[in-house]
């Protein structure tokens, strides 16, 4: 998955405009433009796409955290140089504050059911034995859970495919 389709879906599964999207760049202390969040939100094949850095997507889950959950006091977290799908995951799961039943049931309302022990070592740290790498259908399932949870019923879903 690229971090343009991570957007459009947190979007799209949270039915934001573009204002709200950028007062979530903007609760990371990051300003963005609207022709910006424009170029990321275009299909691929638009000529005017653009593509999405790893540290600006990083800034985006860090503001979502502060939109969701409120600002902490002190200095505004760092945003990652480089993401990957755990990372990814662990700031969803921070920013709608959701313990392992909740993220559990997500995953089950996308047909992927996985054991506790499963989900845990998606949040070890790497160097940790029984860490496991979060592929794309993980991380894709989850946000089809969260489409299924936050979306209300006979919206249009603009396209998506979720394979």
């Amino acid at each position: 998955m690229t971090n343009n389709d991570i957007l459009r879906r947190i979007r799209y599964i949270f039915d934001y405009d573009d204002t709200t999207m950028m007062s979530i760049f903007a609760a990371a202390d990051h300003k963005v433009s609207r022709e910006q969040l424009s170029d990321w939100l275009k299909k691929d094949d638009d000529p005017a796409y653009k593509s999405m850095s790893d540290t600006q997507l990083a800034i985006f889950l860090n503001g979502l955290i502060n939109h969701k959950r409120g600002k902490k006091d002190g200095p505004q977290a760092v945003a990652e140089d480089k993401l990957n799908n755990n990372m990814i995951f662990r700031k969803l799961k921070i920013a709608l504050n959701l313990k392992e039943e909740d993220t559990l049931a997500i995953l089950e309302r996308a047909d992927l059911r996985i054991s506790k022990h499963e989900l845990s070592a998606f949040f070890r740290r790497p160097d940790h034995r029984h860490y496991r790498e979060c592929k794309d259908q993980i991380l894709r399932n989850f946000l089809k859970g969260l489409q299924l949870k936050h979306r209300p019923a006979g919206r249009p879903d603009n396209g998506f495919s979720w394979n």
